[in-house]
C-alpha cells in the first residue's frame, strides 16, 4: 500500500475513532454507562488501528492488535507506558461490561474511561503527526521526482 492510501485509511480509523468518542459521551450523558464504556474501548481500539495502517498492518483479534502496540510502539519507548494501561485497562473493562452478567459500570468508570479515551486518540493523532503522516508538500515533490528522474534528468 502507497503513502497516500495508507494515509486515507489511517484518518478513515482515525474518524471512526472520533465517532465512537462522540457516541460514548452521548451515551454517558444519558446515563448508559455500559454502553458509554464499550464505545470509549472501541474509540482506543480504532486508534491503535489507525497509528498501525502506516505498517499496512491489521489483524482478525484484539489481543493481536494489543500485542503488537505494546510491543512496537510500547517496549520500544516510541510512546508512553500509560498509553499501554489506559488500552489495555480499557479492554478489561469492556470484556467484563459486556460477558459478565449483572456487571453494572460505575458512572466515575464510565467518566475515566470517556476522559481516557479522549487523551488516548490526542496522543495517538499527535505522533502520528510528527512521525508518520506525509505532509501534502511531500506528495508533490515525489511526482517532481519521480517525473525528473523518468525523463533521464536525474
Amino acid at each position: 500500500m502507497d503513502s497516500k492510501n495508507k494515509r486515507i485509511l489511517s484518518d478513515y480509523r482515525l474518524n471512526k475513532a472520533r465517532e465512537d468518542l462522540e457516541a460514548s459521551k452521548l451515551l454517558y450523558n444519558n446515563n448508559l454507562f455500559s454502553q458509554s464504556l464499550n464505545r470509549s474501548y472501541y474509540s482506543i481500539f480504532h486508534t491503535v488501528r489507525a497509528l498501525i495502517a502506516y505498517e499496512s498492518l491489521d489483524f482478525g483479534k484484539h489481543s493481536a492488535i494489543i500485542s503488537y502496540f505494546n510491543k512496537n510502539y510500547i517496549n520500544t519507548n516510541k510512546l508512553d507506558r500509560k498509553y499501554s494501561k489506559i488500552l489495555m485497562g480499557a479492554e478489561k473493562l469492556r470484556n467484563k461490561s459486556d460477558y459478565n452478567d449483572f456487571f453494572i459500570v460505575a458512572r466515575e468508570d464510565a467518566y475515566q474511561q470517556l476522559t481516557n479515551a479522549e487523551e488516548f486518540i490526542s496522543i495517538i493523532d499527535k505522533y502520528i503527526d510528527k512521525n508518520l503522516r506525509p505532509l501534502p508538500w511531500i506528495f508533490y515533490w515525489i511526482k517532481v521526482v519521480s517525473r525528473i528522474s523518468f525523463y533521464g534528468i536525474i
